[in-house]
């Protein structure tokens, strides 16, 4: 059993998709500690040549909330978000085929943070004939005061893993001896570069996966989840 246990972001990067593909439990935290700085509510498209952040507008509210806490603001106007999308992507070539996807993700009516990250991830993964199994952290049975490798080992344990894929950016976060110590293979994903047309402008990498489906087909954007990435 291969286990990637991640945060939920909005609207990811191709590698999140790579490494969801990778597993066959992909466990999504919903009891962890919202951040401000991190990717949870925001990520990047291209918008007139250049990289252009989005994000889902939060209540206010305790920093010390875990995502699972936290609400979209009571004035999140979905249509803006999608105008902001239309403005940036009406004339890619794979914009008709994708925009539906987007709308039924940017307005799903649930306020909750998490449920709503939690939806447009499946929505996503369902659109990219991802089959990978998506449970949610606190359904799992471990102790959820637990932090770090410790939880995460703890949460392998619950679901059998014998091999745990984490993203590159985890690389100094974990010990291969000890994953060994607990009879489990730690290994790492790293997206290898896949550049394509962006309206023949200079190519900008690593955008969000709005970027990929609006430039690319589904059975382009599918070899890449399966063949583009290296496991250190």
């Amino acid at each position: 059993m291969k286990v990637a246990i991640m945060q939920p972001y909005f609207f990811p990067y191709i590698g999140y998709f790579q490494l969801i593909q990778s597993v066959d439990l992909l466990i999504v935290y919903d009891n962890i500690k919202y951040t401000k700085k991190g990717w949870i509510n925001r990520n990047r498209i291209l918008h007139n040549s250049r990289e252009t952040l989005f994000s889902l507008p939060l209540k206010k509210d305790s920093d010390f909330l875990d995502v699972c806490a936290r609400e979209l603001a009571a004035d999140f106007k979905r249509d803006k978000l999608l105008n902001q999308i239309t403005e940036s992507y009406r004339r890619a070539p794979y914009y008709t085929q994708t925009f539906p996807l987007l709308e039924q993700i940017v307005n799903y009516s649930d306020s909750n943070l998490f449920n709503y990250l939690y939806h447009s991830i499946t929505k996503t993964c369902n659109h990219l004939d991802i089959k990978t199994e998506i449970r949610v952290s606190s359904t799992v049975h471990i102790d959820h005061t637990l932090k770090n490798q410790e939880k995460v080992l703890a949460l392998c344990a619950a679901a059998n893993a014998d091999t745990y894929i984490n993203a590159i950016g985890g690389l100094d976060l974990y010990s291969k001896d000890i994953f060994q110590a607990n009879n489990i293979k730690l290994a790492f994903i790293r997206a290898k570069p896949f550049e394509y047309h962006q309206f023949n402008n200079e190519f900008i990498p690593w955008l969000s996966i709005i970027d990929i489906l609006m430039f690319n087909p589904l059975e382009k954007i599918r070899d890449v989840l399966l063949s583009n990435y290296e496991l250190l």
